[in-house]
């Protein structure tokens, strides 16, 4: 009884202290771990990542990379300053590397670490809709999500440790029974919608920054409805997944689009 109380406290801790409210989300989410310890490592990461990989410069959509980047970089910092948090951004080191790969994908390192892969290039087709890939990865970075991960990772393996502590007097079938049930459990339950949950965060930031910059946020929904086109059909259910569904993350978007525009109104952008 008294390591499971001990086990509680650790955890009830925990919770109380690593919770600070986000600038963009106006969330407390639950993290531990603070940029000057994340930042290095990403950082690091990045680089041994660019000397494996075929980094393309110099071409014309590797300037639009940049150019593209750099505006949703700055719309970044007008916007925090608009909410009197324009010191934010500071510890960012930016960067936009356009990288020659046929997967689909995008990334932001932590601290502002932009990766495209030439994959995605014929989806997104146009600059806006280049804006909406880099503001939504932008927004993971902007939003903390890589260090909310890590600590909700942690969290899930001390519930592993309390669901161990308190069957540990049960017949070992029994423990293997209750630790795949908490595994499936908070997987299903916790980690996945936490995923979706960031998915659609970074979407709504996204948005607001792409408008910001300049961009017809209308091109967001235009983008989704390609990339959801250009899919094989073999996307998990929506609750089995770390994402939304495409149809999902359109409705979202289409009904931020009115907010996004007033929001960037008010930093003093007409879109």
């Amino acid at each position: 009884m008294k390591k499971h109380l001990l086990l509680l406290e650790i955890c009830t801790i925990a919770l109380m202290f690593s919770c600070a409210t986000n600038p963009l989300t106006g969330k407390k989410p639950l993290n531990f771990v603070s940029n000057s310890q994340l930042f290095p490592s990403a950082f690091q990461q990045y680089g041994d990542f660019l000397k494996k990989s075929k980094v393309i410069t110099g071409t014309q959509d590797a300037k639009r990379v940049e150019e593209v980047g750099l505006k949703i970089k700055n719309a970044a910092q007008k916007y925090l300053t608009s909410i009197g948090m324009s010191q934010h951004l500071k510890d960012y080191r930016w960067e936009y590397k356009l990288v020659d790969d046929k997967a689909i994908n995008a990334w932001c390192m932590p601290g502002g670490k932009i990766v495209i892969y030439t994959g995605i290039l014929p989806i997104t087709k146009n600059d806006a809709g280049l804006a909406t890939v880099m503001g939504h990865e932008v927004s993971h970075a902007l939003a903390d999500h890589g260090a909310q991960r890590m600590s909700a990772a942690q969290v899930q393996q001390i519930g592993g440790v309390v669901v161990s502590v308190a069957t540990g007097n049960q017949t070992e079938d029994k423990q293997k029974m209750w630790q795949q049930y908490y595994g499936i459990g908070s997987q299903v339950g916790g980690m996945l919608p936490f995923s979706r949950s960031h998915e659609t965060e970074a979407d709504k930031i996204g948005l607001i920054l792409m408008t910001i910059a300049g961009y017809n946020p209308d091109e967001s929904v235009t983008f989704w409805s390609r990339m959801s086109a250009s899919s094989d059909g073999q996307k998990p259910p929506e609750i089995l997944s770390t994402h939304p569904s495409d149809a999902t993350r359109i409705a979202n978007l289409k009904a931020l689009i009115p907010e996004a525009r007033a929001i960037a109104a008010k930093v003093g952008v007409m879109n």
